[in-house]
């Protein structure tokens, strides 16, 4: 479901890709619609990279994007299986593996928007 980014959305992606100077897809011009695609595909060099800007989300800001996932709001089909794999498991370390095996649901059930 395709959204335009909240102020709360902008700060977050901003906490976790604070090079982030624009809120434009660079390859399709299209706004960001969401928040986890342009981190894993954009700013992130690598998986490991990818972790370490997660990491750096507060407990709020984490329930909060996986509120937008659960809701089908965040978009989670154009991630990498790799990335999505190590955000499950740090949503399962810090907000529990009910909640980890929701958002790996949600990943199962998403595509990539063409």
């Amino acid at each position: 479901m395709a959204r335009i980014l909240s102020e709360t959305d902008i700060g977050i992606l901003k906490t976790v890709a604070p090079e982030c100077e624009g809120l434009l897809c660079l390859g399709s011009g299209v706004p960001y619609r969401s928040i986890l695609p342009p981190l894993a595909n954009h700013y992130s060099k690598d998986a490991d990279d990818f972790l370490r800007r997660i990491k750096l989300l507060s407990i709020y800001e984490l329930e909060y994007l996986v509120r937008l996932i659960l809701s089908g709001e965040e978009s989670l089909g154009c991630v990498p299986f790799e990335y999505i794999t190590l955000f499950v498991e740090n949503v399962s370390e810090r907000l529990g593996k009910e909640v980890a095996t929701q958002v790996k649901k949600s990943y199962e059930n998403s595509e990539c928007p063409s």
